[in-house]
């Protein structure tokens, strides 16, 4: 079988973009087991409510929702265990000092295939209040009408 290249994504957390300011992005490497490699690569995943813990110096992903694979047998895994993240040593002891402090929270963006091998974006995050989600909404409003009006305004 020929080695795939380039990233092809499984699924992404577009909810956590709302609720969560972003501030910093790492890509960590899965644990997987074979049956759910086969169920990410059928396009099967949800992130939604999926968390980061870093437990003993190891980074954890939690509550991600991988459904068992349709043709897997004994060997199927759990739909919602654990998940060990390959990171490097550095970027596990700033992201579990940055955890440390009030409001920061791990939050999986996206998870996808690259060259081959499924890849997690986590980021650092910081958890928005619902005033700010109505103003960074009311925001994207306004530069679409604004937008919508140059284009308008050109077009005549």
């Amino acid at each position: 079988m020929a080695k795939q290249s380039g990233r092809s994504l499984v699924a992404s957390n577009r909810k956590a973009r709302h609720d969560y300011l972003i501030e910093d992005v790492f890509e960590a490497g899965v644990v997987l087991s074979g049956t759910e490699v086969k169920a990410l690569r059928a396009g099967r995943a949800s992130l939604v409510d999926g968390w980061c813990s870093i437990d003993g110096g190891e980074a954890w992903l939690e509550g991600v929702h991988i459904p068992e694979y349709s043709q897997g047998t004994w060997t199927n895994h759990a739909p919602r265990r654990k998940r060990k993240l390959l990171l490097h040593r550095d970027e596990i002891d700033r992201l579990e000092a940055k955890t440390r402090e009030k409001g920061q929270t791990i939050v999986p963006l996206s998870l996808y295939f690259l060259d081959g091998r499924a890849k997690v974006e986590i980021a650092l995050a910081r958890g928005k209040r619902e005033y700010d989600k109505r103003q960074a909404l009311r925001e994207r409003q306004d530069n679409l009408e604004a937008v919508r009006a140059m284009r308008e305004k050109r077009d005549r």
